[in-house]
């Protein structure tokens, strides 16, 4: 089955209908219509089916009924089950066959002789039409339609009404509905139901697509739209899991000798035979029932599993359809299409096992209860009272009554108070009110209260589900107070309320099966629910999915099954799939595991082992030494207070890269919030996580903490409610540990030192006793913490909760001597790079790495680096190896570290992966190297840094060379004058920036070798100099910046002019230096260059070649000229007018799009 054609085309269907609809509703309602005229009737149904909705849900509404419809009728085409095509043609015909037989004078007897008569009078002409095949046909399709009514009447509604006026008008087109469903609907594609499915999950899934776009903007998913926002199709092997090990692991209890475990490959059993359960005598008594059963795939392999189990006990074949039907099967859905759809599924399982003609007499129904909003004014209580009798109208009843108002809404979730409705709606229906119109209407919408309250009766044997996901941020307001009251403790989402809801449908010992996201076995979020399963219920077993392992989720899955009943002791078996990515993976490994428990990631475990650990997460993997540690152990919590830091509420007002500021409005070793507000600073360095790097590093952000924070915790919204949330702030500026909150999956704790604060993305841990922050360090870098952590959250989180959970050696060993050198290393990596604010000279032109060439001096720093790299992988593996012994987890880790987890930027195998060759990254490091060199000789052009003199130079606003000289009075290497450096692809002035490196290259290396040395940035770059600062300067250091660039480049609309300034030497006649000493004079030079051009393009002496080379020049070069003209005229030179002021604290995301057009557009610079 080519699930994405079908997608494409369900898609492409769903526009298509609800355009053709549309178009047909507004031919329908044009006063004085044909159909106004011919079907006054059913346009005023569709009239007041617009009043109660809308047009648009009308449209919507017509649209999916006729695909389900036509969607229907191609599956039975394609398996033989209409006596005649009803959608699809006879073999080397194009026509459906329906249409080809009545052009031949065929036309089925069982059809309405009307239809017959007028469909025969189009075919033949003696019936004007302007299409009378299509017209025809039209007739045909609905007389058919309603002919299936009366079996399946939940598909095929009767069509006497507005649903007929809004019928596509294209059936017969090369492009029709008919012509695409054909190509995807084939037969092959048809052999298996579950095609009804794939195609209803792939028509909804634009409008799914519009309700998650809605919930960025805070708009909540209304009732409506719960079904499109939470349908999700089940893959076919965890449908086949989850009913084989709760259907098929209840009949094997009753029948150890039964031969269905053979079929059930997915099933896995017991570890000891077992001699309490739920008894069950015969197949009819077992009632399975999926409350959110969407388009019925769990209840068709219910189905197929049902009918081996009649089969296996000696019922006759073409009874047995009817029996499953009739006694076994029960769906609730909220969605009238899906619904329709399970009921559909369900009935082709029939057909498939009978036969046309068997099917056709048969008259059980598939049991599909689709939930309506159902209420009753308080006046017509007192009729209900008169339908039901006295007798029966008692309290409970009375409230049962007012529960289905929002059925719709809260679905499955609701909890009937009749305790008995079977018995009180078989009373209510065998009333008779004679020819009371008004008793009728009540006793029928009674009736439909007592059938869905039924439904939803305690009562099953089995209860399978894969439940609607939905956060608590997504619901309506009806429904979260919903939750709130029924289901306290498990609100959060709609799956966690569903869990604890299906065990209540379900009978003591009765098996229930779930596909759900797996966040509920780790996270805070769910320990009630956790604890309700645990000490309540026995999960019976688990599968749990890789991250990516099914393609139609957005978030991880799980799948397990649970009986309902608690036994603490019972080993069930458990799957872990984390380790084989991608969906194609997560079947074949299941089966796998269940062949062969000793692969390795198949585990046996009991709910007692759980209830060891903190928060009691879903371990089923953990050792009984891991366990004994939890079990144990004091917890982290016991020696450091770890803490989520400040939210200020708006961090693009209230928090900068630090590159972005004045430095001295930054300070960077407060030790105190009062030392802190001393310094009268604006601006202090936060924690903020970052990328996976331990030890040291990741200080890039500073926070506004002027004034001890006032700005922040006085932030509130336009109706005065504070915004910020700062936190834990006795703990601002202390030494810590700290780490980032949201990862890739790996734990990244770093050392913090004295002047920081922390944000909740940096949540930190900070010693209560006589352990050092280094200690806690040590402690969290070791690989057992990212081991326990493995155990107490496997999301991609790590919050405060999950780090003091973390167990504490008994004798916490001295680690403090190799801790230290290892911050030191970290440290001293982040520090040799310009992002760092203690960043003072570039490692290239360090004393102790210098030799005579550039590439020498390469050579010696690459040698130094992997010395590094070396001696961290020691310090590691030897901080790894004092912890595991301590623990006592020899058996189970092992201390080595991978190269590519040495967290040192100066490892390529960490900055760039192993993915790649080490040569390939040795080529990059080495280009990425000589790029530093020339952003760091940039940086000297401007002045930030100087040869002279370690550190930042000029990083206030405003600064000028003479601020540079009164801190360097005499520069090796002297800044540019005006904060203006050309950047051009050409020689076209003395100091750009091409000719500005040589000198600086000149300067740090020197003359002798200087070509050789020139050669090799060149050769490592890829690229001469002068192309790679046109091409490749600019973005490099954007990135390098993260979007926040110091330099900004002055730009013309196609790059023919370019030039670079320094923003914090910005003055508001900036851009009239750049217009008037480098625009102009540019323009100037061109035109020079031009005339130049023109004069060879006429000589007598230029050769023809030369004459044409200087037309193109000529060309080229006015083009230029009109480019510039244009960008001073309509953008430069009002700037240049406007004398714009910037503020360095308002950020880069602020000042740079003040000067609009001028600046060479960065991408994502919002962000």
């Amino acid at each position: 089955m080519n699930t994405s054609e079908l997608k494409k085309f369900a898609q492409w269907a769903r526009r298509t209908l609800i355009e053709q609809a549309g178009a047909r509703m507004s031919s329908v309602l044009e006063a004085g219509s044909a159909e106004r005229r011919e079907f006054p009737t059913a346009v005023s149904a569709l009239e007041r089916e617009i009043r109660i909705s809308s047009e648009a849900q009308v449209v919507e509404r017509a649209a999916y009924i006729w695909f389900n419809r036509l969607s229907a009728l191609m599956f039975m085409d394609a398996n033989g089950y209409t006596a005649v095509h009803a959608v699809s043609p006879n073999e080397g015909q194009t026509r459906p066959a329906l249409l080809s037989d009545a052009m031949a004078g065929h036309i089925d007897e069982a059809l309405p002789q009307k239809v017959r008569e007028r469909a025969l009078a189009l075919l033949t002409r003696s019936a004007p039409s302007r299409e009378p095949e299509a017209e025809a046909y039209r007739l045909l399709l609905v007389a058919v339609c309603n002919q299936w009514h009366v079996v399946m009447p939940f598909m095929f509604e009767k069509i006497a009404d507005w649903t007929e006026l809004l019928m596509p008008v294209d059936l017969l087109s090369s492009d029709s509905i008919l012509t695409n469903m054909r190509a995807v609907m084939t037969e092959d594609a048809c052999q298996d139901v579950e095609i009804i499915g794939w195609l209803y999950q792939f028509y909804i899934s634009e409008k799914k697509d519009q309700v998650f776009a809605g919930l960025k903007k805070n708009q909540k998913i209304t009732a409506e739209n719960i079904p499109a926002a939470t349908q999700l199709f089940t893959p076919h092997w965890i449908v086949r899991y989850l009913v084989e090990n709760s259907l098929g692991r209840l009949w094997l209890l009753n029948r150890p000798g039964s031969k269905l475990a053979e079929r059930m490959d997915y099933y896995i059993a017991p570890e000891e035979p077992e001699t309490d359960f739920l008894k069950i005598g015969k197949p009819e008594e077992i009632k399975v029932c999926d409350p959110a059963c969407g388009s019925g795939h769990m209840l068709t392999y219910a189905f197929d599993l049902l009918h081996a189990i009649y089969e296996e006990e000696g019922y006759e074949a073409d009874r047995i359809p009817a029996l499953i039907l009739q006694h076994n099967l029960t769906g609730v859905e909220i969605d009238d299409r899906a619904g329709a759809l399970a009921a559909f599924a369900l009935a082709m399982k029939a057909a498939a096992k009978l036969g046309r003609r068997r099917f056709l007499r048969m008259e059980a129904k598939p049991d599909i209860c689709v939930l309506q909003n159902v209420s009753f004014t308080p006046a017509e209580m007192q009729d209900v009272a008169a339908v039901v009798g006295k007798d029966l109208f008692t309290d409970e009843l009375r409230e049962t009554l007012g529960q289905f108002e929002q059925a719709k809404n809260f679905g499955s979730l609701i909890v009937p108070k009749l305790r008995d409705p079977a018995e009180t709606l078989r009373v209510v229906e065998t009333r008779d009110f004679g020819g009371d119109l008004l008793l009728k209407e009540v006793q029928e919408r009674v009736v439909a209260v007592l059938r869905m309250a039924e439904a939803l009766s305690p009562k099953y044997h089995v209860v399978v589900a894969n439940p609607p996901y939905m956060g608590g941020k997504g619901m309506n307001g009806k429904l979260g107070n919903f939750l709130k009251d029924t289901f306290g403790d498990v609100k959060s989402d709609l799956f966690s309320a569903f869990m604890v809801r299906n065990t209540q449908l379900a009978l003591p010992k009765g098996q229930l099966g779930f596909m759900t996201p797996f966040v509920w076995m780790f996270i805070s979020t769910y320990e009630k629910l956790r604890t309700f399963l645990l000490k309540e219920k026995t999960i019976t077993s688990l599968v749990q999915l890789e991250y990516s392992g099914f393609d139609g989720a957005t978030v991880p899955i799980c799948t397990f099954t649970v009986e309902n009943r608690n036994r603490p002791d019972f080993r069930g078996g458990y799957i872990r799939l984390s380790d084989f990515r991608g969906a194609s993976n997560q079947s074949p490994k299941t089966l796998e595991a269940i062949k062969n428990n000793s692969c390795g990631w198949f585990y046996r475990s009991k709910a007692s082992d759980f209830r060891k650990i903190p928060g009691e997460p879903i371990v089923y993997s953990a050792t009984e030494e891991l366990l004994d540690c939890f079990g144990d152990l004091e917890k982290i919590e016991s020696i450091a207070n770890c803490r989520a830091g400040l939210t200020t509420g708006d961090n693009t007002i209230f928090q900068r890269n630090w590159t972005e500021i004045s430095q001295q409005r930054m300070s960077a070793g407060s030790k105190t919030r009062e030392e802190a507000q001393e310094t009268g600073c604006k601006w202090f360095p936060c924690s903020s996580g970052g990328d996976f790097r331990k030890w040291y590093g990741n200080l890039e952000t500073v926070v506004n903490w002027e004034g001890d924070g006032n700005e922040i915790c006085t932030f509130a919204d336009p109706d005065g409610r504070l915004k910020a949330s700062p936190r834990s702030r006795e703990y601002y500026f202390k030494e810590g540990f700290t780490w980032s909150k949201i990862s890739s999956g790996k734990f990244s704790p770093r050392y913090m030192p004295v002047g920081c604060i922390f944000d909740d993305t940096g949540q930190s841990g900070f010693p209560s006793d006589e352990l050092t922050a280094i200690h806690l360090a040590a402690l969290a870098c070791s690989a057992t913490s990212q081991h326990f952590l493995s155990y107490i959250s496997q999301t991609l989180s790590f919050n405060k909760g999950d780090i003091a959970k973390i167990p504490v050696p008994k004798d916490f060993p001295e680690v403090r001597d190799h801790a230290l050198k290892a911050i030191a290393l970290a440290r001293s990596d982040w520090d040799a790079y310009e992002t760092s604010w203690d960043f003072t000279t570039l490692p290239l032109l360090q004393p102790d790495h210098r030799a005579d060439t550039l590439e020498a001096t390469y050579t010696t720093l690459r040698t130094h680096w992997q010395g590094m790299t070396d001696e961290m992988q020691r310090l590691e593996e030897e901080n790894n190896r004092i912890f595991i012994d301590a623990y006592g987890l020899q058996d189970e880790l092992t201390p080595e570290v991978p190269l590519n987890e040495i967290t040192l930027t100066c490892n390529p195998a960490y900055r760039y992966g192993i993915k790649n060759a080490a040569a390939a990254n040795e080529t990059r490091l080495r280009a990425d190297t000589m790029a530093e060199f020339l952003s760091y000789a940039v940086g000297c052009m401007f002045g930030r840094y100087s040869l002279d003199t370690p550190g930042l130079i000029l990083a206030n606003q405003g600064e000028t060379l003479a601020d540079y000289l009164a801190r360097v009075p005499e520069p090796s290497f002297m800044p540019d004058e005006d904060n203006v450096i050309p950047v051009l692809d050409g020689d076209w002035f003395p100091d750009d920036i091409t000719e500005r490196f040589r000198l600086f290259l000149r300067k740090t290396f020197g003359e002798e070798k200087f070509q050789e040395n020139l050669a090799f940035v060149e050769e490592a770059l890829g690229k001469d100099i002068r192309k790679y600062f046109t091409k490749d300067f600019y973005a490099d250091h954007v990135k390098r910046y993260k979007k926040r660039p110091l330099y900004w480049m002055f730009s013309s609309p196609s790059g023919s002019f370019n030039v670079l300034i320094y923003m914090h030497r910005y003055q508001p006649d900036t851009v009239s230096v750049i217009l008037n000493d480098y625009l102009r004079d540019f323009r100037f030079k061109l035109q020079a260059h031009f005339r130049e051009q023109e004069a060879v393009e006429v000589s007598g002496e230029a050769s023809a070649g030369e004459k044409t080379k200087a037309l193109k020049e000529k060309d080229r070069v006015n083009k230029i000229l009109r480019e510039l003209e244009t960008y001073e005229r309509d953008v430069l030179f009002p700037l240049a007018e406007a004398k714009l002021t910037i503020d360095l604290d308002d950020g880069v995301k602020t000042n740079y799009p003040k000067f609009g057009t001028a600046l060479a557009p960065i991408k994502g610079l919002s962000d």
